[in-house]
């Protein structure tokens, strides 16, 4: 296990204990690593194009516990938009609270990714349906592909959003009880959309400074996933 810094023993035995965050990093394979693990273990990860940060390349997502200064789960998904596959894979890690997090991905039949990451302090901020209202122009991915998308969020927690080819969606966000997140759920109106009519869940993340939403969400079987990057 490739870790960034000394464990810090919380003795904590669920949920994700010192490994509970906001993290940024970089894997051995020169890809750009940002997510968030919940303080229930539930953690949800985008990673980049190879030596290109400006493009998501996938999202890694699972559940874990965590004692005395490590974080593992054994059910972990990658979802990997460039080759359109879904992997499963296991993970150990070491965490130093509100400091720094690595450790490897274990794919079958045995091929491992490595990764370091630093602690994020924007997770310790209370999230507001008010400071994320407003319209956004991003990109938002699927494996059906990637399309220029505009979306809207509401001071209601309200979202309707449009693809350059034509799929529209509609859902809803909510501040999280703890940590600088929001929950996700949104739903495809069929047509154009890969996703077809299937509804996601999953988490957004807002930067203030630079006004950028992140998201990420999953179907209820865990074999299709929409990204959503956007200002």
């Amino acid at each position: 296990m490739s870790a960034c810094g000394g464990g810090v023993g919380d003795g904590s035995s669920d949920g994700s204990g010192a490994a509970e965050g906001l993290w940024r990093g970089t894997t051995n394979t020169n890809r750009i690593l940002a997510g968030v693990i919940l303080d229930d273990g539930t953690y949800w990860f985008i990673y980049s194009s190879v030596g290109n940060s400006a493009v998501s390349a996938g999202v890694i997502q699972g559940n874990g516990s965590s004692s005395y200064g490590t974080f593992s789960s054994s059910n972990g998904k990658d979802f990997n938009l460039e080759g359109l596959v879904v992997t499963n894979f296991t993970l150990a890690s070491a965490a130093k609270a509100k400091n720094s997090l690595g450790g490897t991905l274990t794919y079958s039949p045995g091929d491992t990714t490595t990764f370091i990451s630093s602690y994020d302090t924007n997770y310790d901020l209370t999230p507001s349906l008010s400071a994320i209202a407003g319209a956004y122009a991003g990109a938002a991915v699927t494996t059906g592909g990637s399309a220029f998308a505009t979306v809207t969020f509401s001071d209601s927690g309200t979202i309707s959003g449009k693809d350059a080819g034509g799929c529209a969606f509609t859902g809803n966000a909510a501040p999280r009880a703890k940590g600088n997140v929001y929950n996700l759920s949104v739903t495809f109106g069929g047509g154009d959309c890969a996703n077809g009519t299937s509804t996601v869940k999953g988490v957004a993340y807002f930067d203030a400074d630079s006004k950028l939403i992140t998201s990420a969400a999953l179907n209820s079987d865990r074999t299709d996933v929409f990204i959503y990057v956007g200002t």
